[in-house]
């Protein structure tokens, strides 16, 4: 019996600081305005393709290029192992040659990709998988079943150092081989060379795609395997073998990677001779005008629109993301512990007028943790719509009462918050800007900390904070953010929340595959996160990409960017 499921990605998420985006909108100040002023009530711009109007003006620099394809990145950590790496730059590079063997498609649905086709039991405990007829790596080694629970070993090994939690997927004798002296899953079967099986101790929505991940060599991989002792793997960081449409050649860092077609790929050799992940410091947008690219992503602003329709050789892409923006309590604040507070700097916020002032259209205000592209979301919860005298109302509630300048205070203590920038951009002065006014219309005295961004990852991890911007990674499923709410969870960002409602709704939504039933669940969740606020949601985001016409078979989508697109490059003749 067949389901209907979706996707986790594979590699490690990563967070990106709001305000430390360089490709961002300029840093215009924002005209002041009084307490009566309404939001500006700009309209949201459409998601939409345009094709280019003269693709014969082309730069010679690109159509000289011939049958390679130049895409730019920025610079990746180094680490090209699947299930291994920190950089979310190193996710896109792993994806050009580790496709996984269950994808999803620009729908967020399920498809099978290495895998021909899969069954799951009634009562969803029992996984099967089916490989295509004929795999091989890009090598020219066989592709099998036993690279599949090789690669789930691995990951349930004691020794695993990465962020994929793989005990998610609940695998009978998966922790036995994990904290115990198994020297086996138990819960793994290998039927044949093409087919296996997995037995779950219970039902999890997100085993498919998990155990349907991206699949890593026994042959190459796990030559010097010892249960206990993963060191070993790091010695082919720089030298990854795959299965996807381009195989790896180089990498000089602070420049680029670079890969060749795969002779052995299963829908067979792409008709690109070269693909490249240019990573050279500089603006892209340059890049792009000179044909030094051959497509890019932009800052989804009016200028960067404009720009895009003004070059007669662009093929413009503009899509709704699956990720979005916000703000993070850090819940071990004293001051944030009260459910009251945080939602009266919810609704202190006017965060309508600073995503209409920010983004001119190309973004919109987030209400749910879940991106409008997504089958989880919904319109039906209201969020925090801006309310300075409710703002005010919860805080004189929570004991914050209006000192003599102004500035609130309990006990003797100031309402004094310090919010986490990295240095000043055009994204961080409207942000600050914005808050800074709203919140001290409220009586809020918030003071700004900037540094570099891996200064404040560490001051974050730390808890140093009182507020922080992020924006998440693509969310190919909802639970890949939400996660980050439960108690159980590790991560720092929310570190300190905890609420048995929504760690049982979090819980109950994950257990259930059917995706009407599991929408129900996070609605559910919604609408407990208004009560207990975790964060301050920001906006959804656009991305505004563009592809010299000479290169056709790029279509990004807001689950899974380019990656489904690479197998289908290829370079055709612009020449009038």
């Amino acid at each position: 019996m067949k389901k209907r499921w979706t996707l986790s990605l594979s590699v490690a998420a990563f967070i990106v600081v709001l305000s430390g985006c360089n490709t961002e909108m300029g840093s215009d100040e924002p005209a002041s305005r009084d307490s009566e002023e309404e939001p500006t009530g700009i309209q949201l711009v459409e998601d939409t393709q345009i094709e280019a109007s003269n693709p014969a003006a082309s730069p010679r620099l690109a159509t000289n290029r011939g049958e390679t394809i130049v895409v730019g990145l920025q610079e990746p950590g180094g680490v090209f192992t699947p299930y291994f790496n920190t950089s979310g730059y190193d996710g896109n590079v792993q994806a050009v040659m580790f496709p996984p063997l269950i994808d999803i498609d620009e729908n967020g649905e399920p498809f099978g990709r290495l895998a021909e086709n899969w069954d799951v039991s009634d009562d969803e405990l029992t996984f099967s998988f089916t490989l295509r007829e004929g795999l091989t790596f890009d090598d020219g080694r066989p592709f099998t079943t036993e690279d599949v629970a090789f690669t789930i070993t691995l990951l349930y090994d004691p020794s695993y150092p990465g962020s994929t939690d793989i005990t998610e997927t609940n695998l009978v004798g998966g922790l036995d081989y994990k904290d115990g002296d198994a020297d086996e899953i138990t819960g793994i079967t290998i039927v044949d060379e093409r087919t296996i099986e997995f037995e779950l101790e219970e039902p999890n929505a997100r085993a498919l795609t998990m155990l349907g991940g991206q699949v890593l060599s026994k042959a190459y991989y796990g030559e010097e395997y010892e249960k206990g002792n993963l060191d070993y793997i790091s010695d082919f960081h720089l030298r990854p073998v795959g299965a996807g449409p381009f195989k790896f050649e180089t990498y000089n860092p602070g420049e680029e990677i670079r890969f060749s077609s795969n002779e052995h790929y299963y829908k067979g050799e792409p008709e690109a001779d070269a693909f490249i992940y240019r990573t050279t410091e500089g603006d892209s947008q340059q890049f792009f005008q000179t044909g030094e690219l051959d497509y890019g992503t932009f800052s989804a602003d009016q200028d960067n629109f404009d720009m895009l329709q003004s070059l007669e050789f662009a093929d413009i892409n503009l899509y709704t993301s699956s990720n979005y923006s916000y703000i993070a309590f850090n819940h071990e604040s004293d001051i944030f512990k009260d459910a009251n507070v945080r939602k009266a700097f919810n609704y202190g916020f006017d965060r309508q007028t600073y995503v209409d002032i920010r983004f001119q259209g190309f973004a919109q205000v987030a209400n749910v943790p879940v991106s409008p592209v997504s089958w989880a979301h919904t319109d039906e919860i209201e969020g925090f719509p801006y309310d300075p005298e409710e703002a005010e109302r919860l805080l004189e509630e929570a004991g914050w009462v209006e000192g003599s300048d102004g500035i609130r205070e309990r006990d003797g203590e100031k309402l004094r918050i310090y919010f986490f920038t990295t240095e000043a951009s055009g994204a961080s002065d409207v942000l600050v800007t914005r808050l800074q006014e709203d919140y001290k219309r409220i009586g809020i005295d918030l003071q700004i900390e900037q540094m570099d961004f891996n200064a404040l990852l560490a001051r974050v991890d730390n808890g140093d904070h009182d507020l922080v911007s992020f924006s998440t990674t693509m969310q190919p499923d909802p639970h890949i953010g939400i996660q980050a709410f439960h108690s159980a969870h590790t991560g720092n960002t929310f570190r300190g929340y905890e609420n048995e409602e929504v760690d049982a709704l979090i819980d109950a939504a994950v257990a259930e595959s059917d995706l009407d039933r599991r929408a129900e669940s996070y609605h559910d969740l919604y609408e407990a996160l208004e009560e207990d606020p975790p964060m301050i949601l920001l906006n959804y985001n656009k991305v505004l990409s563009a592809t010299n016409a000479r290169v056709q078979g790029f279509e990004p989508n807001g689950f899974r960017g380019i990656s489904l697109s690479l197998e289908n490059l290829q370079v055709v003749d612009v020449a009038e």
